[in-house]
């Protein structure tokens, strides 16, 4: 028999639900002082809908999101704990769509080798002549690449 959505959850409930082991719901409660089971005789935890909500949207800006533990409570002190729950709740309604690069990549590094004159990598024992120039050209595109990454991310 499932329980209804309004009923308070024990940690191997939510642990189950979320895919995390019990002892990262209570480092998380260490970690977020917005999360406050309720506690009865022995320590025994109940999680309220709102507890789970915000361990969802917690479980998710770590996991899914990428964000450290810092950055998840800078988020919960500056937007709120409603805030962390709508996220959970917005990727659950649509999927996160995958990034799409509308130009294709180039190989930089084939093509400087190619620039440079070289038409295998060096080995160990070849010298390399390093040209300034066409080093500087392959670091303006690498970072061309991290700033698109990056923007990707977000």
């Amino acid at each position: 028999m499932d329980k209804s959505p309004e009923a308070f959850r024990t940690i191997s409930e939510v642990a189950d639900e979320l895919k995390v082991p019990k002892h990262v719901l209570r480092f998380w409660e260490a970690k977020f002082a917005q999360l406050k089971p309720m506690k009865r005789g022995g320590g025994r935890r109940y999680y309220r809908p709102e507890d789970v909500a915000l361990l969802r949207g917690i479980r998710f800006l770590l996991y899914d999101d990428g964000y450290t533990i810092r950055g998840v409570q800078k988020i919960l002190r500056e937007q709120g704990p409603r805030f962390v729950m709508e996220q959970r709740s917005l990727a659950e309604d649509e999927p996160k769509p995958l990034t799409t690069i509308e130009r294709p990549i180039p190989d930089v590094a084939a093509e400087a080798a190619q620039n440079l004159g070289y038409t295998k990598p060096p080995g160990p024992a070849e010298p390399t002549n390093v040209n300034a120039e066409g080093l500087g050209s392959v670091l303006k595109e690498l970072e061309d690449c991290h700033r698109i990454l990056t923007t990707a991310k977000r």
